[in-house]
């Protein structure tokens, strides 16, 4: 049976088989029974790689431990309100610290913090690629001019570019319109491009 562990671009935890190419945690969500019980545990809401210095972690959702959560890309990731771990992606967290302009973890945490809880703004016209918009109450991803329809396993249908209300925080809409890409975890999921 699958864990709730796996993150819309809307930052819902849900129970589904596919993993995903980004790792990440928000702190100790879930109970002892391995059941999500809360949104957030921390302001810290970091995405990570898969793997990293052989590290593994068995069982996942340990009692009292961080709760292990996988997105499907860092696209999700962003829209979801998480940003590049300091530990696991050093480089891209220097950059990412850089073009936000925050002086460290605490600042831009408590930004996105803020923008996760705050309303959703419209969405804007030329939003970059890797960005996420809400239509119909889906998510859809903006890439090459057009929209795709965000699922678990991948992106589907496409629509043209426009309207919806904005789900990724604005920061992170702003590091991305710098020209984001990271050699650490895909920006977008392969499945973009079909």
């Amino acid at each position: 049976m699958p864990l709730q562990n796996r993150v819309t671009p809307l930052g819902d935890p849900v129970a589904v088989p596919e993993r995903g190419l980004v790792y990440g945690n928000r702190g100790c969500l879930h109970d002892a029974d391995g059941r999500v019980r809360r949104r957030y545990a921390t302001k810290r809401w970091i995405a990570c790689r898969l793997q990293f210095r052989g590290w593994h972690r068995h069982p996942l959702l340990q009692p009292g431990r961080f709760t292990e959560l996988f997105f499907l890309d860092e696209a999700t990731a962003f829209a979801a309100g998480h940003r590049p771990c300091a530990l696991c992606r050093r480089e891209d967290y220097n950059r990412f610290l850089e073009l936000t302009g925050a002086r460290g973890a605490d600042e831009v945490d408590a930004r996105l913090h803020d923008e996760r809880l705050g309303r959703r703004p419209p969405a804007q016209a030329d939003l970059p690629d890797g960005s996420f918009v809400l239509i119909d109450e889906a998510p859809w991803l903006a890439a090459g001019g057009t929209l795709h329809r965000w699922t678990p396993g991948g992106y589907t249908d496409t629509r043209p570019a426009g309207g919806g209300e904005l789900i990724t925080p604005p920061t992170l809409v702003s590091v991305l319109r710098s020209g984001w890409s990271s050699g650490a975890v895909p920006l977008l999921h392969p499945t973009v491009d079909n």
